[in-house]
């Protein structure tokens, strides 16, 4: 727990943001206290809510100042607790919400921290141009939380994560220097990349407060299919075909488990099957060309040739936007639907693309040693490595029962990604919920490279304190 902020220094804070743009009030601060699965919740005696850049850099120059430490935040749509105060100023950019520009030529658009990700697809679609990066959270997850935990969602495997699609940034650094790097140029060889730095950083080098984002052209032809298959080295294999069938135009390969449909199918209204039959696993895949025509037939090609080799049991092409959108929320509803489940145990791991089906089968294996009667589920992006990997209380068990045991067999499935040479981390980050853990599976020179960087940005450890080495 972070010590008690001085009164003086709330004081200063308030009157450097005005009367609007702070907060103390309990119905203000109480959904920003608390993560949307109620794992988490904090404490905090002041939220800043600055307007601009300037007050964002003179709210970190006051902290830095009196060595009060600060939690930035921003669509609080984050799972490991790299959002929540214990104690420390809340600082959420949400009223900079501005785009602050849109330009096609350079395929560039700018904008501020506290805008949704929806909000960006539409100014980019306004324009004929397109963000390609797409998670189920994109009405609530803002750009400024994107950049600073590196998000990658469901088009990484054509487009990359947010390390790949940022530019530039503009960010307040711990001292209270603003940082003016939003740049749009796309080769800059002259040295040290400092917006690499502060993408996936957590808030730990310094708040980003805008972004320069690519954007590409919008594509003719868009197809999606649900295919069924027996097992995740079955999806691993059609995706190698698929990529060679459709000339890597291949947005999305997301591998979805039968109890996750199950899931789906008992607690999400108007959900429907997509197949006929019940198949152990299932995937949701999309093609994307700027030809008309093109993408339905790179599909057809890759589910006929998946038939024939035996990888594919049975699929559906979607044959209009209407089929489409039902098929992608089977997909995003993954999460959604296990709340009602019960106690869950969550893991957010990368695994080699080629070793997907060996670790799903053995860390299941382990899972239900270690947990008799536990539902095991994996769900993810088969395209880039990234599997959800679930373990849930037994159907009718003890929910506490089954929390108490989260650390322990957590700890099982992240040795087993260990083995494969995966990461405890792909796509959530590390917050405070990983971060202890994390430090044994890295090497100590590159711990130590990693907090040379923070005592030389943030000497007096500010920034998200508890996140990050």
């Amino acid at each position: 727990m972070t010590l008690p902020v001085a009164a003086d220094v709330i004081s200063r804070l308030k009157a450097v943001l005005g009367p609007d743009g702070w907060s103390q009030d309990p119905g203000k601060l109480g959904p920003k206290l608390v993560e949307w699965r109620d794992r988490w919740s904090g404490t905090t005696p002041l939220l800043v809510l600055p307007r601009s850049t300037e007050e964002v850099s003179a709210i970190v120059g006051v902290c830095a100042e009196t060595g009060t430490p600060i939690t930035p935040q921003g669509g609080n749509t984050g799972l490991v607790a790299g959002q929540i105060p214990q104690g420390e100023i809340l600082l959420s950019l949400e009223r900079m919400r501005a785009i602050r520009e849109v330009e096609p030529t350079d395929d560039v658009i700018v904008a501020e921290a506290g805008v949704p990700l929806a909000v960006v697809h539409e100014a980019a679609e306004a324009v004929g141009r397109r963000f390609p990066l797409s998670l189920a959270s994109e009405g609530s997850a803002t750009i400024g939380g994107l950049v600073s935990t590196n998000a990658g969602g469901t088009a990484v495997l054509r487009y990359g994560t947010m390390r790949d699609l940022v530019l530039g940034v503009e960010a307040v650094l711990p001292n209270g220097e603003v940082f003016h790097g939003l740049k749009r140029l796309r080769k800059d060889n002259t040295g040290y990349d400092l917006k690499q730095l502060l993408i996936g950083a957590e808030g730990t080098l310094g708040v980003v407060t805008a972004a320069s984002l690519k954007l590409f052209p919008l594509l003719a032809s868009r197809a999606v299919a649900f295919a069924a298959v027996r097992t995740p080295a079955d999806a691993v294999a059609l995706l190698k075909l698929a990529k060679d069938e459709s000339g890597g135009t291949i947005e999305t390969f997301e591998l979805i488990a039968r109890l996750g449909m199950d899931f789906v199918m008992r607690n999400v209204v108007e959900s429907r099957e997509p197949l006929a039959g019940s198949y152990p696993w299932y995937i949701l895949i999309e093609i994307a060309s700027a030809e008309p025509g093109a993408s339905e037939a790179a599909l057809e090609r890759v589910l006929a040739a998946g038939l024939e080799k035996g990888l594919v049991l049975d699929a559906a092409l979607a044959q209009n936007q209407t089929q489409a959108r039902a098929f992608w929320s089977l997909r995003e509803q993954q999460s959604a639907a296990q709340k009602p489940e019960g106690a869950v145990w969550k893991h957010d791991v990368s695994i080699p693309i080629s070793k997907i089906g060996a670790f799903i089968e053995e860390a299941t294996a382990a899972m239900q040693r270690f947990a008799p009667g536990a539902r095991v589920l994996s769900f993810g992006h088969v395209g880039d490595g990234n599997i959800h990997f679930d373990v849930l209380q037994p159907e009718g068990g003890d929910g506490a029962a089954h929390t108490a045991l989260r650390d322990q067999g957590s700890h099982i499935v992240h040795e087993i990604v260990a083995k494969y040479s995966g990461s405890i981390s792909a796509e959530h980050g590390l917050g405070a919920m990983k971060t202890e853990e994390a430090l044994l599976y890295k090497s100590p020179v590159e711990v130590e490279a990693l907090r040379a960087i923070r005592r030389a940005l943030d000497p007096g450890r500010i920034m998200n304190p508890r996140v990050l080495f």
